[in-house]
């Protein structure tokens, strides 16, 4: 038995409206993030809006889909979009964003020191968090740029959808920390003596981290520092203005899962988490919804039906108390109501009818399994219901393959805006 229907998305006005600027598309791993970013951007834009879709996926599924050889950090427009829109397609790359930051706020020399620097090579590469700062640094200068009315934003994967909020915070205290503040300090120390006796402190601790870390990278992260000294805060302010900019009312977070236990915990969590933050919640698309046409035939009854079929033995469907049959012979005689018939007994193995039986009892199975399966999905979708009724849905149906181009991107988009009705 399932709890009440929870409210359905609307998505179509969410769209429309002029004053919805940015939508994150957010959510654990694998639910399809990436493919409801690009049929909403596709959808929006069909519908006369100039959009963005920024992807940090990887792959390139995305890009062929939308009739693009390749996605980079420099947006992209799709052609053979419907309508008066307009929609434009990037995929973050991190490092070249790093670089993008350093060439704007440093001059010419300072940023050549930073980008040549190998420790600064490395945080730009892969050091925890740069991803998600990064795809926050881009969200915020597309926002700046004023160019499109809506920026439609694929989250990166990652262990944890919060990721995307906690990161951010994280590397840039890290780069506005006590730590970077310790490794400038002799820079900004005025005087002989002073200088002279923090040289004193500074020796001994530079001493045992390079005992730790190596001298050669102690010295490359002091190098890296004291050229970017004039960039610390920088980061730690454009993270606090992004952060607010997704608090803003013309923002909307959709959390995407799938009906699965571990995807739609982690959305409760982050729905959650959402409200605790102030962040504008949407309501949750559920991808890869399972359905039957046949759902009026139970998994119970369906099993039933082929163990009937696949046992050529077994009891007589109408009981103890239907007819009886005595093998004799000559063939079969059937005693009901003082009738006496004498026939020909089937050959089980050498009907006709015998693979048309076994394939009728091969798809019930079939069939229970599918009820089954649509049994699990809705306790799971009731779990979630139970704890945020609250929270509007638009359920898209399993597809039997990947989204591979634009008329596929347009149906998830029809699917969507269904909000789970047939379409």
């Amino acid at each position: 038995m399932t709890l009440d229907v929870p409210p359905t998305l609307a998505v179509d006005p969410l769209l429309d409206d002029p004053k919805t600027r940015i939508i994150v598309c957010c959510g654990a791993g694998g639910v399809g993030k990436t493919t409801t970013a690009a049929a909403l951007g596709l959808r929006a834009a069909e519908r006369g809006r100039k959009v963005v879709v920024l992807t940090i996926d990887p792959a390139r599924r995305l890009a062929q889909s939308m009739g693009i050889d390749s996605l980079d950090n420099t947006p992209r427009r799709v052609k053979e979009i419907e309508g008066d829109g307009e929609l434009h397609a990037m995929m973050l790359d991190m490092k070249r964003t790093f670089d993008e930051i350093v060439e704007a706020h440093a001059d010419a020399e300072r940023a050549r020191a930073i980008l040549e620097n190998p420790f600064y090579q490395s945080l730009s590469a892969g050091f925890a968090g740069t991803q998600e700062y990064m795809a926050m640094e881009k969200l915020g200068q597309l926002r700046a740029r004023d160019e499109w009315d809506l920026i439609i934003v694929d989250t990166p994967p990652s262990r944890s959808a919060l990721d995307f909020l906690d990161a951010p915070s994280r590397l840039g205290s890290f780069l506005d920390g006590k730590f970077i503040r310790v490794l400038m300090a002799p820079a900004k120390v005025g005087g002989r003596a002073g200088m002279k006796f923090l040289n004193v402190g500074m020796s001994m601790m530079t001493g045992t981290l390079g005992k730790l870390l190596g001298g050669p990278f102690l010295k490359d992260v002091q190098t890296f520092v004291a050229a970017m000294d004039t960039m610390f805060g920088g980061f730690r302010t454009r993270a606090d203005a992004t952060y607010r900019l997704l608090q803003a009312p013309g923002t909307a977070f959709l959390v995407v899962a799938a009906p699965e236990r571990d995807a739609l915990r982690e959305a409760a969590y982050f729905v959650e988490r959402l409200a605790a933050d102030r962040m504008p919640l949407a309501g949750l698309v559920l991808n890869r919804v399972h359905g039957s046409g046949a759902a009026r035939l139970s998994a119970e009854r369906a099993l039933a039906a082929a163990e009937a079929l696949g046992a050529p033995d077994g009891p007589d469907p109408a009981g103890p108390d239907g007819p009886v049959e005595n093998h004799e012979t000559g063939g079969i005689v059937d005693q009901e109501g003082g009738k006496e018939e004498v026939r020909t007994p089937p050959e089980p193995h050498d009907s006709p009818e015998t693979p048309a039986t076994e394939l009728t009892a091969g798809l019930l199975r079939l069939h229970a399994e599918r009820m089954r399966l649509l049994s699990r999905e809705q306790r799971t979708r009731d779990r979630f219901t139970a704890l945020h009724p609250e929270v509007a849905v638009a359920e898209v149906a399993a597809l039997p393959g990947d989204v591979h181009d634009l008329a596929g991107l347009r149906d998830i988009g029809d699917r969507l805006a269904s909000g789970g009705r047939p379409v």
